[in-house]
């Protein structure tokens, strides 16, 4: 399991690293040069589905053929999580005819829905759990969510 750590580096402001040497800024809504929680999520959920189907989009319309994956969500105003996540796929196919199109969207499409962790995680509701270290040395554990006892 690769660890990932994220460090208060500000007020606000927040830095991820993985331990293979990449990292992004995590912030608030309006922090310059962060993305916020919100949005890493919908760009992991929009970034899976382009790794997932990058060769074959390749092998079928060339490597310099456009590729753009994009992300949004329905949200609820004053809410605090998504309604639904939206990813959309631009990809260039254009070389190809009407019912090769049609194929290769089908491939993605089956592609994305088997092989996606981030989008089949999100859609089976997997829970998430918190430990929380305060120096005492034990962690207390517990559901993100659950009530303080």
């Amino acid at each position: 399991m690769a660890e990932l750590e994220i460090e208060r580096t500000g007020t606000h402001e927040f830095t991820a690293r993985n331990t293979r040497g990449a990292q992004v800024r995590i912030g608030r809504v309006g922090g310059e040069g962060s993305f916020t929680p919100g949005e890493l999520l919908q760009v992991a959920a929009a970034g899976c589905a382009a790794v997932t189907v990058e060769e074959l989009v390749v092998r079928r319309s060339g490597e310099n053929a456009r590729f753009v994956a994009t992300a949004g969500n329905d949200r609820r105003p004053g809410s605090h999580e998504y309604d639904a996540l939206h990813v959309a796929l631009d990809v260039d196919l254009s070389s190809l005819d009407e019912a090769a199109r049609e194929r290769v969207a089908a491939a993605i499409r089956a592609a994305v829905a088997r092989e996606c962790t981030v989008s089949r995680t999100i859609e089976k509701g997997t829970p998430v759990t918190l430990d929380i270290a305060t120096g005492g040395g034990q962690a207390a554990t517990g559901a993100v969510g659950a009530a303080a006892e």
